[in-house]
């Protein structure tokens, strides 16, 4: 579903020790004090394009990594050795957001070897998690000890699953058999959230409402205290836009309320919330082009109780930005773009976004694209594009004084 500067005061996390060893500050930051961070390039499947999209406390990172053959497939990285995860029949599978637990489970999407009757173009293609085209079914899948299992839906097709909590309840949405006269495009059922309970070993699907007058609704992660956040609107084209009218929070019982948004009415998505309830992602503002779906997007924190959610901001030049995870200290990380620099990741820490790009040791030609995921020690996952190679990798950026 997804499709500020000033001085830079980063305080140091899990004992590291301040450094003053960074790359040259951006003339609007400054240098008086900054955790800086060590980055590792974690190995591919063979392919060109890798990315990290989620990182536990262990610091197991899970994402997906292209295969020289050009599939793409859900990759785990432990101790900077790579496991395929091998998909669910079809060529293609993918991580596609923050789906780790602490236990190491994973949570994610698979195309199978199942032809789509109804020939749609669902989120797992559509929003570009996997390579287009296919007209195969996509189911979500749960990963653990070698072996992954599919995930049920809610009588339709097709299924997605994005987070899990270490409860072992895994969060997404999937299509129910009704045909949904809000579809647009190619998308012909309606989709509503769903929380899988991973840990039984029958997996049943159960269904999370969308708000009141609204026709469907999907999930994007789960905090420990089982509560979940997502998207609620129209069908759609099952990607975001109009299908995100609503940013949502369902309780444990499942009762469902809005999270405020930042203004517009398309887009408003979160992506992740913390132990406390504090909600990050990006929404639209009002402007030109919103009410037609046009992505106009900022990232967003909305503090659990509060009346307003905050605007983070882009980083300078940029104008659009997503905020994908946050951690137990308050910690947001993501990605600023649609400037002349191209993506970036950022660093959100009281009030500041930084170019995680200047908080790393001088000399690279790598440039840290986007920042997916923190832990609670701060270590962060994400892509970076090779100087080098001009290989899109996955990272791990670890604060210097961590281990």
């Amino acid at each position: 579903m997804r499709y500020s500067s000033s001085a830079v005061l980063i305080a140091a996390i899990c004992g590291c020790s301040i450094e003053t060893d960074f790359a040259a500050p951006s003339a609007s930051q400054s240098v008086l004090a900054a955790t800086t961070y060590q980055v590792a390039k974690l190995p591919s499947l063979g392919g060109m394009l890798s990315r990290g999209l989620a990182i536990n406390d262990r610091g197991t990172v899970a994402g997906w990594s292209n295969r020289a053959d050009g599939t793409r497939h859900a990759a785990l990285w432990q101790s900077g050795a790579i496991t395929d995860l091998l998909t669910l029949g079809g060529p293609s599978s993918t991580v596609a957001w923050p789906g780790l637990n602490d236990q190491g489970t994973v949570a994610g999407i698979s195309q199978t070897a199942e032809i789509d009757p109804l020939n749609e173009d669902w989120s797992c293609e559509a929003g570009g998690f996997l390579p287009s085209g296919t007209n195969l079914i996509c189911r979500g899948f749960v990963w653990s000890q070698g072996a992954m299992r599919e995930l049920p839906t809610l009588g339709g097709n097709h299924g997605f699953a994005a987070g899990i909590n270490d409860e072992g309840q895994v969060v997404g949405w999937a299509e129910t058999p009704v045909h949904d006269p809000t579809c647009t495009g190619v998308q012909v059922l309606q989709f509503r959230a769903v929380v899988w309970d991973v840990k039984k070993n029958k997996i049943k699907a159960r269904e999370l409402v969308p708000l009141s007058g609204d026709s469907t609704s999907a999930a994007t992660a789960i905090n420990d205290r089982g509560e979940a956040v997502g998207i609620s609107g129209d069908c759609d084209q099952a990607v975001g836009r109009f299908s995100a009218r609503h940013a949502v929070l369902w309780g444990k019982n499942g009762k469902v309320t809005e999270i405020p948004n930042l203004g517009g009415v398309t887009w408003h998505t979160p992506m992740d919330i913390s132990a406390a309830g504090d909600v990050v992602g990006f929404s639209n503002p009002a402007g030109p082009g919103d009410p037609e779906g046009e992505f106009i997007a900022h990232a967003f924190l909305w503090k659990r109780g509060s009346a307003a959610a905050v605007d983070l901001g882009t980083l300078p030049g940029d104008t659009l930005s997503e905020a994908f995870a946050i951690n137990a200290r308050g910690q947001v990380v993501g990605v600023s773009f649609g400037g002349s620099n191209g993506s970036r990741a950022f660093l959100w820490q009281d009030g500041v976004m930084t170019n995680l790009n200047d908080l790393v040791p001088t000399g690279t030609l790598d440039v840290l694209l986007s920042a997916q995921d923190i832990n609670d020690d701060g270590k962060i996952t994400g892509r970076l594009r090779d100087g080098a190679t001009g290989e899109t990798l996955a990272f791990v950026a670890t604060p210097n004084g961590c281990h």
